[in-house]
């Protein structure tokens, strides 16, 4: 008894000390809870407030707001905006769908639409809405109570009314139905709460009748919108790129990174080249408003301008340069041998600093002349001779040649290939020489000694991929073959052969294997021009904040030069070069003897070189033609601009008539002419 006794006080004993453990535990836990409670409603309460607020916020963006302008160097506005008048339709809230047809059929008449772009859906929704009767007979019983089965949602009811609108049902609506079927289409779609566009660029009456009864007409009222306008024509346009329309919004392709940015869908967008490019400065700040309830909205912040871009284009030199184009393309179109020939393509650009002050290409279409501008990122040219500095400095840096080494001009013949000759035959020549009158030779027997060989009649030419990668790596060091880096959104590279013939070597060196585009002609010329800094090429010059007066407000951002590189050869090398370049430009015989007046001091090289095209589109290759290039800078002891001018196709081989164009010549000549007049040198 007395065991059982003690064993009872020790039961007892232990449930005591969990009971006390446990009551430990609890108000330790409730120590916790009080301190986390006090931490979160006292000390974090602000903070936890702002959270909780920007969590359950339900604000929307309405309206569109004006992108910021585009001026030139020069502070010319070149792309502003246009207030455009603009109908809107909010639904109010309470108002029935039979108001809203009378409304539509009320309006209807006083507004011109598009109504090509009513689609057969649009007529069918709003046969539904206004033959609601008609509509519901068009579902059996057995329809209904798979509804109420939940087999059917209402939605999937509604969806077969509409499917079985007949097409003879749609044929009794006249042209006012047709109206206001795509007014009601244009006043429900979206959200509610949405403003909808019913009409951009409205006439005056049209404007005047909605605002003059927009108390009675219930949700509609008038905005005033903006469109971009071109003090400056179509001067550059294309370069300056498109923006979407409030209908377009965001391109489908894009619409996640647009939506992961804080847009919304029906936002206007820059689409391409500078509006693209730039969207972050010139986009505007929309007005927001905080959804009230699903059809009314508070206003939390009044929308903005965007900012305002500076570009690098002189646009009243861009304009001399488009004009000059336009007129010698006409003038080499009359000319013999030019059927093949349809545009030229100019850049000016400052060496120093990559800046771009004019780029124009101009293209002649069933005689029509159209501008060609994008061309020069994206399309390619055989460059011929123009590339004969490059390959110059990798027979100096290689060592295979010395300064002022002379080569015989001759022509050359090399097993398996036809001979290979200059335009004409020199003799003995030295580097300056080679370079003043544009030897094929000198550069043929240069490139064979880095491609491991002597030169003697009849050689067999050996496969030497480094000497391929040695003269590509100068060639890129240059931003031939590569992409410049210029702000934009599309650049190609041009055209890189995998074509492993040892002969292609020979045509390599002379411009004549792979192809670049005008952009990177640039890019190379202004590199030689500068010492040997390679500068991404730019448009944009300064970012500035957006003011209601016509000139630019406070300095925001200015872009400064970007070297991408330095060319690793010595200075001397590169001056041998350059002086080689003036040569071409001074020399009795040098071959841009005349391109550009003596007076202004330049330095250049000319470029012919062969080009093929498919004259039927078959896909064939079948015409051979000439194209004709010249780069250059001036003046040449201190460099202030670098010139690039290209006419793919300028001529056509005749032995009948021996003329070839001189197109690039008059473009180039008269460019530099116009710039000295304006600008002085």
């Amino acid at each position: 008894m007395r065991h059982k006794y003690k064993k009872n006080i020790n039961i007892d004993k232990v449930i005591n000390k969990r009971f006390t453990v446990l009551i430990i535990v609890i108000v330790v836990l409730f120590c916790i809870l009080s301190i986390k409670l006090f931490s979160v409603m006292i000390l974090d309460y602000d903070k936890n407030k702002s959270n909780l607020l920007a969590l359950t916020s339900n604000e929307v963006t309405l309206n569109s707001a004006p992108r910021g302008r585009i001026f030139d160097r020069n502070y010319n506005i070149i792309v502003d905006n246009k207030a455009i008048n603009t109908i809107v339709y909010k639904r109010e809230k309470g108002i029935t769908n039979e108001e809203v047809i009378k409304l539509a059929y009320e309006v209807a008449p006083h507004i011109e639409l598009d109504l090509s772009r009513l689609t057969l859906r649009a007529k069918k929704e709003f046969f539904l809405a206004k033959y609601k009767d008609i509509c519901d007979k068009k579902i059996t019983n057995e329809e209904r109570e798979k509804v109420k089965e939940r087999k059917l949602t209402n939605r999937d009811i509604e969806e077969l009314k509409i499917e079985r609108i007949t097409l003879e049902e749609l044929e009794k609506f006249d042209e006012t139905d047709l109206k206001t079927a795509y007014l009601y289409y244009l006043m429900n779609r979206g959200y509610a709460y949405e403003e909808k566009t019913i009409k951009s660029n409205a006439t005056d009456k049209e404007f005047a009748y909605i605002s003059e009864n927009n108390e009675r007409l219930d949700g509609f009222n008038t905005r005033v919108d903006w469109e971009r306008i071109y003090p400056y024509g179509d001067t550059l346009k294309s370069i300056l790129g498109t923006v979407s329309s409030t209908s377009q919004g965001i391109p489908a392709e894009e619409k996640d990174y647009y939506l992961k940015k804080g847009y919304s869908l029906n936002e206007r967008v820059g689409l391409s080249y500078l509006e693209k490019q730039y969207e972050n400065y010139l986009r505007g700040e929309k007005s927001v408003y905080e959804i009230v309830n699903s059809h009314e909205v508070k206003l939390v912040s009044e929308g903005s301008r965007g900012n305002d871009i500076v570009l690098s284009i002189d646009i009243n030199l861009q304009k001399e340069v488009e004009k000059i184009i336009e007129e010698q393309l006409l003038r080499a179109k009359s000319e013999p041998n030019t059927e093949y020939y349809d545009y030229s393509s100019v850049i000016i650009q400052d060496p120093n600093n990559g800046e771009i002050l004019a780029m124009a290409s101009k293209r002649i279409v069933n005689g029509k002349i159209i501008d060609n501008i994008t061309s020069m990122l994206i399309s390619p040219i055989t460059p011929g001779s123009v590339v004969k500095g490059a390959s110059m400095l990798v027979g100096y840096n290689t060592g295979v040649i010395k300064i002022g080494e002379h080569f015989l001009d001759e022509c050359i013949k090399v097993a398996g290939t036809p001979e290979k000759c200059s335009f004409a035959t020199l003799g003995y020549i030295d580097d300056i020489t080679a370079l003043a009158k544009s030897s094929n030779v000198y550069q043929f027997k240069t490139a064979i000694r880095v491609n491991g060989q002597e030169y003697y009649r009849n050689m067999k030419l050996n496969f030497n991929q480094n000497a391929f990668d040695t003269y590509r790596n100068m060639y890129h060091a240059f931003g031939l073959g590569i992409k410049t880096g210029i702000d934009l959104p599309v650049e190609s590279s041009g055209y890189t052969s995998k074509d492993k013939a040892a002969g292609n070597l020979l045509d390599f060196v002379m411009g004549q294997y792979e192809t670049y585009t005008p952009i990177q002609l640039s890019q190379y010329v202004s590199t030689i021009a500068n010492g040997g800094s390679r500068i991404a090429p730019h448009l944009l010059k300064e970012v500035h904040k957006s003011t209601d007066k016509e000139e630019v407000g406070d300095l925001l951002f200015k872009v400064d030069k970007k070297i991408l590189n330095t060319i690793d050869v010595k200075e001397e090398y590169l001056n041998r070069v350059k002086e080689g370049f003036y040569a071409v430009m001074h020399s009795p015989g040098g071959y841009g003897v005349g391109y550009i007046d003596k007076k202004f001091n330049a330095a250049g090289k000319t470029g012919t070189s062969q080009s093929f095209i498919d004259t039927n589109n078959d896909g064939i290759i079948d015409t051979e033609t000439i194209t004709s290039s010249f780069v250059g800078y001036l003046p040449a002891d201190n460099p202030r601009i670098s010139i690039v001018v290209t006419s793919p196709n300028s001529s056509r081989p005749n032995p009948e008539t021996d003329f070839a164009s001189l197109v690039t010549y008059r473009i180039t000549r008269e460019v530099t002419n116009k710039y000295s007049e304006m600008y002085g040198i």
